[in-house]
């Protein structure tokens, strides 16, 4: 049977993972990448460093977000989000940090998604720090199959 999500189906999704592709427009091609993120509050957080996806996104702030949860090929779920993209400053990046921390605590988790508060961590290993972003829900649907 496939189907729809309800909407609180769609939060269950969009909170329990931690991994999702944001797919923008890069020099006039679809680019998808996969990001680490954490929902909260209706946007999507995540960080990144320098590179095509953070101006891809400034340039045309306009993305898609896609999460999954594949259990098999006959039993799966995933979500599209269409939001806005935002770089987060001062207070938000603060913010999101802290949810950040938090929600990855609880995962193993990469180097790319380890978030270090004082930047002269940053300046004495030579790491610049990673920019943050949230994308915020415009809209937002699902669907999944079950057996």
């Amino acid at each position: 049977m496939m189907g729809e999500l309800t909407a609180e189906e769609i939060d269950q999704v969009l909170h329990a993972e931690v991994l999702g592709r944001v797919a923008c427009i890069a020099e006039g091609w679809p680019y998808v990448v996969p990001i680490n993120y954490v929902y909260e509050g209706g946007a999507i957080y995540a960080n990144g460093s320098e590179g095509l996806k953070l101006q891809a996104m400034r340039e045309n702030p306009r993305v898609c977000f896609e999460v999954e949860q594949i259990r098999g090929m006959a039993n799966w779920r995933t979500v599209v989000v269409r939001g806005q993209f935002e770089e987060l400053l001062h207070d938000e990046q603060e913010r999101a940090i802290a949810i950040m921390t938090l929600r990855f605590a609880r995962v193993e988790t990469s180097a790319s998604t380890r978030l270090v508060q004082q930047d002269d961590v940053y300046r004495r290993e030579g790491f610049r720090r990673p920019v943050l972003f949230g994308i915020r829900v415009q809209l937002m649907s699902g669907r999944f199959e079950l057996l």
